[in-house]
């Protein structure tokens, strides 16, 4: 029983501590924001790799997303002869939950693995050693702009996201199961308020887009310098950042009273 206490103990102790190697690693990147140089060229390249080249996946998910959100939810409201409020429900739906999340767990699999293996590489290679000779610090040339270019494309891709999720339930509600285009945009219009709803989602995009360039540049300079290591830490960015997403997610919706 002692030693199950002790090893029950030893691993809170340990979480802990990693909590705290994550919180000191976000600090570090906060205070290279406001120090020179500013890094302009490598923010955006990094927002180009994060946003960019991410906007063909988000836009053909979303959509796919909103004609399976139209057909199942035509079906269910048909049923108790509330078909009319579609795009309500539809709209609802995407804008509080569904676009910041899915958005945010789709980004992490295809930008914050990226940017983990790429610096884990770096780390591997011994480049981030190198930039501590050349007295330049790897946070503020290599961690900050790609974790800041996260943080930016998330509410960008977030709406993206939504927009055509919406356009994809319209097709399906409207063209394919017959119902009234005014119908839908005017539930749409009559549900949705910027206050209540856009903002959530907005800010619900933009904590994602921290959380998610915080665990993708912390795994990368913490991952073991070899191949292992980078895949081990590529994984565990997924893994992690797609935890934090959905338990933040019920934190932010929780607090903003719904």
């Amino acid at each position: 029983m002692i030693s199950v206490i002790r090893t029950l103990g030893g691993r809170t102790i340990e979480q802990l501590e990693g909590l705290g190697r994550v919180a000191v690693f976000g600090g570090l990147i906060t205070g290279a924001i406001f120090r020179g140089p500013t890094r302009f060229g490598f923010f955006v390249r990094a927002l180009y790799d994060a946003g960019v080249l991410s906007v063909a996946l988000i836009a053909l998910s979303g959509f796919t997303v909103g004609m399976v959100l139209g057909l199942q939810l035509f079906n269910v409201l048909s049923r108790f002869g509330a078909d009319e409020g579609l795009g309500a429900v539809v709209g609802l739906a995407l804008i509080r939950e569904l676009g910041p999340v899915v958005c945010g767990l789709l980004v992490t699999g295809r930008a914050g693995s990226a940017v983990t293996a790429e610096i884990g590489t770096m780390k591997a290679t011994e480049q981030l050693d190198g930039l501590r000779m050349m007295a330049i610090d790897p946070v503020h040339f290599v961690a900050m702009p790609r974790a800041l270019a996260l943080t930016f494309a998330m509410p960008l891709l977030n709406a993206i996201f939504i927009v055509f999720a919406i356009a994809g339930a319209f097709a399906i509600g409207v063209a394919n199961q017959g119902l009234d285009a005014g119908v839908y945009q005017s539930g749409l219009e009559n549900a949705v308020q910027f206050r209540q709803d856009v903002a959530q989602s907005l800010l619900k995009s933009l904590v994602f887009g921290i959380l998610i360039g915080l665990v993708a540049t912390y795994k990368g300079h913490h991952c073991a310098p070899n191949a292992v290591g980078v895949a081990r830490a590529t994984t565990s960015t997924v893994v992690t950042a797609s935890v934090v997403i959905l338990l933040s997610d019920y934190v932010i919706t929780a607090l903003w009273g719904v």
